[in-house]
């Protein structure tokens, strides 16, 4: 193995002093870049659940042209269903940066991090929730943390056990789920007016709160047990794991996602019930193992650029670097675009042209995010996140350094 760079070095060591969040300058291309191309994912899933048709199926309106389906096909195929898991899998690697990073306060200082960074989740996400996106998903991301926070010192196996019940709990039949559900888009996702939206959507984000975590337990577990390796920040070390787990993860993901893509794009009719009871859960346990497959591949597309980065990787590294504040922006478009007493597209736009407007959203935020990296700016929730979990203000600004060469 070869020896590390200095600034790599520093980044490995235990603070004997107070818990501090990584400098931007130190963090590994890897995650980054998976969470950056995550925010494209996350924009396709959740822009086309807003869209009202005479026939809703899977969030996609039945009743559009061969372009629109299209575009469900592959919708449904690569994104709705993979992007959160993957998430899932950056978000349980990043908690294990956490712990390695501050081992020096004990299992009860980490404890309480986690608990402080689990509270600015929940409230965030609240927040978001009611205001924004009734399909928040931090607030679950929060409770999860709190289970996480003992997850952190369980053995191995044990969680790679939890993650395993939990993919086994996810593909049991009898359960119709979100994939294909043929619900319109309801009153929490397009409120006809500011009080419908702040008495429907609170119990929403207590049910997502709630429920959410079963489904993104699996993932995080995973995520963990990466971590504690480092295997996305030193892909070189694991080159034949990450290969092997990105063609068995994705080949599963696209292949079990056919039976739900078929049908939201109207190739095949719906089925019966009982059929209809498989069809969802394998969507969603296939989906799991293609946000660990994405997150594998892009780590290994990382070491082709981890030396010398083009300017348009380093954006999208940048933004995910931020992915916080710009997920929460993401939701700013969608509500000044959909909701029923402003814009109000969900019955004017189609398919093909939500997916554009996602993905010139999602461009838009890669510039931003370019502009706050070259000013040496974290995102402001960035900020606000490491205020409250640290219980001190880490610098807004940073200086803007070469990135360090990595084994």
């Amino acid at each position: 193995m070869t020896s590390q760079p200095a600034g790599t070095e520093r980044a490995d060591q235990v603070a004997a002093g107070p818990p501090h969040p990584t400098a931007l300058a130190q963090r590994a291309l890897g995650p980054d870049l998976a969470r950056g191309l995550m925010l494209l994912f996350i924009a396709l899933a959740n822009s086309h659940y807003f869209l009202r048709g005479a026939s809703v199926l899977g969030g996609f309106p039945q009743d559009e042209g061969r372009v629109d389906r299209a575009v469900a096909w592959a919708i449904s195929t690569f994104v709705d269903g993979r992007a959160f898991p993957m998430f899932g899998v950056l978000f349980g690697y990043g908690v294990a940066q956490l712990v390695r990073r501050n081992e020096a306060l004990g299992p009860r200082g980490v404890r309480r991090l986690l608990r402080r960074r689990s509270s600015v989740l929940i409230g965030i996400g609240f927040l978001h929730a009611v205001l924004l996106f009734a399909g928040d998903i931090l607030t679950a991301y929060g409770v999860l943390l709190l289970v996480g926070a003992w997850l952190v010192r369980w053995k191995d196996r044990w969680l790679l056990l939890t993650a395993a019940v939990f993919l086994v709990l996810t593909s049991l039949p009898g359960v119709d789920s979100l994939s294909i559900s043929s619900a319109p888009p309801d009153p929490s996702m397009l409120p006809p007016d500011l009080a419908t939206m702040v008495t429907d959507r609170p119990v929403v984000s207590l049910l997502i709160g709630m429920l959410g975590p079963i489904g993104f337990m699996c993932p995080f577990a995973l995520g963990l047990w990466a971590g504690r390796r480092r295997i996305l920040e030193r892909p070189a070390e694991h080159r034949a794991l990450l290969r092997a787990v990105a063609a068995v993860g994705l080949g599963a993901a696209w292949l079990g996602a056919q039976p739900a893509a078929l049908l939201v794009s109207g190739v095949t009719s719906r089925p019966a019930q009982s059929t209809m009871e498989l069809i969802g859960p394998l969507h969603d346990a296939t989906g799991i193992l293609g946000g660990v497959g994405y997150a594998a591949l892009l780590s290994l597309v990382a070491l082709r650029f981890e030396a010398r980065r083009p300017r348009a990787v380093g954006a999208i590294a940048a933004l995910g670097q931020r992915s916080m504040t710009f997920y929460l922006s993401q939701s700013v478009v969608w509500t000044l675009a959909f909701t029923p007493f402003l814009l109000d597209l969900s019955g004017t736009l189609t398919i093909a042209t939500t997916a554009l407007l996602a993905v010139a959203t999602w461009l838009t935020t890669v510039l931003l995010a370019d502009r706050l990296r070259r000013a040496g700016r974290r995102g402001p929730f960035e900020v606000l996140v490491r205020r409250v979990t640290y219980r001190r203000p880490p610098p807004a600004r940073a200086a803007v350094t070469a990135p360090a060469t990595r084994p």
